[in-house]
């Protein structure tokens, strides 16, 4: 549906950068990559434990309300996500990409270790939850700017394989859900139930406290994107101009007011993240504490069917990227939203008719492979929408506020509603409004791409 033209941002036309070698193509992905993996992986973590970490930080009379106050911490963090989404994401608009990714996983790190270190409410009383939020606050705040600048570092490096580089992105995502899945499952399984509240829970955050210096030291030794490079060249020899002819003042202000032509763009992205976004906080995050309480499931084999999920987030997310940049990202993902909202509402029917593990595995599935058919070529499609000179800002700010409306509170949100309600099916009725949502988005950015003439396809008008 997109015009063939949009697969391909309009990069500066200064830039014409060298052929990347496998072994750089390797380090940009990688680099690009860990702070979103590190991110989710603490994300899921928190949230698989989110009980056990109710009982050490929020210890209530009321088990129900003591779990909604651990799930309303990591929902409160995502408060900072636009903030940090402006305040990185002009950084790296500025200052360049690489130190902005460099300067979000350093953050990332005070929260992973705060979690991985902090004493239970029994030992320091109120300072503990408060620490916690803290701790959930700087993370937020750090991941609020991580997925601009990571996504504008990957499609800056290629104008013709965009789509396959910045699907890395939720590439890591899947890999992250496997990896925290395979924690809790081993953990609970393995540890008795003594030693997992005690410590136990505490070793994926170490985890996470050793993967994180390993994705700074490789992000800090890596060069700046051409189109960024060339960017700033641009601005300099503009600079310079316009001092020479006496404009300083105009030089230091145009440029910073760009981006507040870019709100039509910006709610179109916000849309287009919805139905990303609620696959992972209500179809990964959630469902290991949906099937052990609403479908009385082991808790080993609940987080059996997240690896499953993650699996086919991490295989097809790539592929799903590549074929993007052959046919175009917006068919692939407007196909995924209608073919979602169709299926998912008789899928839960299905599974509270027949609550086994089978069927379980048989949604989570399915809800990966759609996961990755959408996610994949959506960092690509979203990075087409802004201009080089405000993309890092665009996409932090897109991103976020998309994830703060319809993802960090959605766990929240759909277990308070099953509680008041007692009906079951709730998830299918969020994840089909974000389906909606962003389908109808998606067919806007497709009508204006093919209103745009070629010349200017690539990056839509404010």
């Amino acid at each position: 549906m997109n015009h063939p033209a949009s697969r391909s941002a309009s990069a500066s036309p200064h830039v014409s950068p060298a052929p990347l070698s496998k072994a750089m193509v390797r380090r940009i992905v990688f680099s690009s990559s860990i702070g979103n993996a590190l991110e989710w992986f603490d994300f899921l973590v928190y949230g698989y434990f989110a009980t056990i970490i109710a009982k050490q930080f929020f210890p209530l009379h009321d088990e129900w309300l003591s779990t909604l106050l651990a799930i309303a911490t990591f929902g409160i963090s995502f408060l900072m996500r636009p903030l940090g989404a402006v305040v990185l994401g002009l950084y790296g608009d500025r200052k360049g990409r690489k130190a902005a990714l460099t300067l979000a996983i350093a953050l990332m790190m005070v929260g992973t270790f705060t979690m991985a270190v902090m004493p239970p409410f029994s030992s320091i009383g109120l300072a503990a939850p408060l620490l916690v939020l803290l701790a959930r606050l700087v993370q937020g705040f750090a991941v609020g700017g991580e997925f601009g600048s990571a996504t504008a570092f990957m499609v800056e490096h290629s104008a013709s394989r965009r789509g396959y580089y910045a699907s890395w992105q939720f590439a890591s995502q899947g890999l992250a859900a496997i990896a925290a899945a395979t924690f809790g499952s081993l953990l609970t399984a393995w540890l008795p139930a003594e030693h997992l509240n005690s410590w136990g829970w505490r070793v994926p955050f170490v985890f996470g406290l050793l993967v994180g210096p390993v994705g700074y030291y490789i992000r800090s030794h890596l060069d700046e994107t051409p189109e960024f490079l060339a960017l700033r060249e641009e601005r300099e020899a503009e600079r310079e101009a316009r001092e020479a002819a006496g404009e300083r003042k105009a030089v230091d202000t145009s440029k910073d007011a760009s981006f507040a032509n870019q709100w039509v763009n910006l709610l179109l992205a916000i849309g287009i993240v919805a139905q990303s976004t609620v696959g992972v906080y209500v179809l990964q995050l959630y469902m290991p504490l949906y099937a052990v309480k609403q479908l009385h499931m082991a808790a080993a084999a609940s987080f059996g069917v997240v690896v499953l999920n993650g699996g086919m987030q991490f295989i097809f997310s790539p592929v799903m990227g590549a074929l993007s940049d052959r046919i175009g990202r917006i068919r692939i993902m407007l196909t995924t939203s209608i073919l979602m909202g169709l299926l998912i509402y008789p899928m839960f029917a299905w599974l509270q008719f027949h609550p086994t593990i089978g069927w379980l595995l048989l949604l989570q599935g399915v809800a990966g492979i759609f996961k990755a058919a959408y996610s994949g070529p959506m960092p690509a499609l979203m990075s087409e929408i802004f201009p080089t000179q405000v993309r890092s800002t665009g996409l932090s700010i897109g991103y976020s506020i998309g994830v703060t409306i319809f993802g960090g509170f959605a766990p929240t949100i759909v277990e308070t509603f099953i509680h008041l309600t007692g009906d079951k099916l709730a998830p299918s009725y969020y994840v089909l409004l974000a389906a909606v949502l962003s389908g109808v988005s998606l067919i806007i950015v497709a009508l204006r791409m093919r209103r745009m003439r070629p010349a200017q396809a690539g990056v839509l008008p404010a």
